[in-house]
């Protein structure tokens, strides 16, 4: 099975956003410095960056708007839809499913934004968070956001000029609350998880200086979302984000934390008598079937079935025999300044008997 490695980022904005002020331009030539090679916009409640002409191919780089539908709370990312959803600005009571409908009925996807977030009371930063889980027909969730974990780590001022500094090595991963809510959700259907970046980069001040938080040539590097296809994407702007968006829904997707080493490469594959699946595929188990997954560098590997822990290893590459159904996925730390790190979550592959 050969595919294709595509490096995402997904959730952030631009100065089309209320709260952001890159230009889309000045944010493109970023990404292109850092190797991105799609770009995910999410401008809050509002698609202006494709009606001004700006999503499709700019010298490399693949930009697909779409946008944050963004009330107090339960946040929704969303992509695919051709008009803005309306929600906080005109029906600031219009409840998550309602826009999720809205989102689906378009012909788009949806992801729930930073789940968890708890804000940083140290800087009077409000929390986000997801609050209403008895919603249904969300694409997915974001597992790890940047924004969400580098602010966790702003519990004193000190501690806070260190982490502005070298946010990389305050991240922690992803919040063991949003993992095991989201294994607990994959055995029941396909829920697919991102990366999320939620970078502004805006203005804040602190003892009358304005400092940005963060010029986005300083976080392109940190939480990305690697994308499989089947095929190289085109050169087609249309196809090629009707591509992206549709191995995004199928789950092809690997979360990264790329700034000590790159991800590109990794790859878990599951094969049996011929027939072989990846990330986000179901997997019909006949008798037993390999798991092999492979890493550009040695990593503490966990293999999770079904919620819990199954293996564990130290290696480069991994292959196990299974037999018995389960939704598998991978997770991966790596060696870095003298500790492990957080770096690789896999999508699962779902698992079942006839």
């Amino acid at each position: 099975m050969h595919l294709t490695d595509y490096t995402a980022v997904i959730h952030l904005h631009s100065a089309y956003s209320f709260d952001g002020r890159a230009p889309i331009t000045a944010i493109l030539d970023a990404a292109r410095k850092g190797g991105i090679d799609v770009l995910m916009l999410t401008d809050h409640s509002t698609l202006r960056a494709r009606e001004d002409g700006f999503e499709g191919w700019h010298d490399g780089i693949l930009l697909i708007v779409g946008e944050e539908i963004a009330p107090r709370f339960n946040h929704y990312l969303a992509f695919g839809h051709r008009q803005a959803i309306a929600c906080a600005e005109t029906e600031p009571d219009l409840p998550p499913q309602a826009y999720i409908d809205r989102v689906q009925a378009a012909g788009g996807l949806g992801f729930i934004a930073h789940p968890d977030h708890t804000g940083t009371p140290l800087f009077h930063v409000k929390h986000y968070p997801w609050t209403d889980w008895s919603v249904t027909g969300y694409t997915g969730m974001g597992i790890w956001d940047f924004m969400t974990d580098w602010q966790n780590s702003l519990f004193s001022r000190m501690r806070a000029v260190l982490s502005y500094a070298f946010p990389a090595l305050f991240l922690r991963g992803p919040s063991p609350a949003t993992l095991e809510r989201w294994d607990r959700f994959t055995q029941e259907r396909r829920v697919v998880g991102i990366g999320e970046l939620d970078n502004h980069d805006s203005l804040r001040r602190y003892r009358g200086i304005s400092i940005p938080v963060f010029p986005f040539s300083r976080v392109f590097d940190l939480i990305r979302t690697h994308i499989l296809l089947d095929e190289p994407l085109s050169g087609d702007g249309r196809a090629d984000i009707a591509a992206i968006l549709a191995a995004l829904g199928r789950g092809r997707v690997y979360v990264s934390f790329d700034h000590f080493r790159p991800a590109h490469g990794f790859s878990l594959i599951l094969a049996e008598e011929g027939r072989k699946a990846t990330m986000g595929d179901e997997f019909i188990l006949h008798r037993s079937a390999e798991l092999r997954t492979l890493f550009p560098h040695r990593a503490r590997i966990r293999l999770i079935r079904s919620g819990k822990l199954f293996r564990r290893y130290t290696a480069k590459e991994l292959c196990i025999t299974l037999y018995e159904p389960g939704v598998y996925r991978i997770e991966a730390d790596l060696m870095a300044f003298g500790r492990y790190r957080p770096w690789i979550y896999s999508n699962p592959i779902y698992v079942t008997r006839p």
